[in-house]
């Protein structure tokens, strides 16, 4: 196999990129979805997500809907609306953007589908189409007893 060809295992996909793209030159993520899979993109996430090489990596905790004060709203989606603005907060602090989130891990007590449609609406209010990798994970219950959604993030810092 050539010395350029690079495999990226993401799943049981194995991704094959020849060379260095554009972006991955420009210290972009590079977004993939591949057309066998189907377009993830209606529910908010790409399949996959390739980090240029030498780029540094922060992970960001997980983030709940927990104002300044520390007050959960008992609503669902005013707590995902406000871990997003959590995790925006944080990634202002790192000096990044969110299309430098590569992947995303949601955590949702008592997952149905209405609250999928929460959850896609608030990924793409902020990350439009530079949708990261993500994984959703039902959960019985969090940290503390009212949250009802936690979300933590990896990011390319360049």
């Amino acid at each position: 196999m050539p010395r350029a060809t690079k495999h990226l295992l993401i799943g049981g996909l194995i991704i094959m990129a020849t060379g260095i793209s554009a972006a991955a030159a420009a210290n972009e993520l590079s977004i993939v979805n591949p057309p066998t899979l189907g377009d993830p993109t209606p529910n908010g996430y790409s399949t996959a997500v390739i980090v240029p090489a030498g780029a540094r990596l922060a992970y960001v905790s997980g983030q709940g809907g927990q104002d300044s004060t520390g007050a959960l709203s008992p609503d669902f989606a005013a707590q995902v609306k406000q871990a997003y603005a959590n995790l925006r907060a944080a990634l202002d602090a790192l000096g990044a953007r969110p299309d430098q989130v590569a992947k995303l891990t949601v955590f949702v007590v008592d997952h149905d589908m209405a609250k999928l449609g929460v959850l896609t609406q608030s990924v793409k209010e902020m990350f439009g189409e530079a949708l990261p990798a993500q994984t959703l994970v039902p959960v019985p219950r969090l940290a503390i007893d009212p949250m009802l959604f936690e979300v933590e993030a990896v990011v390319v810092m360049n």
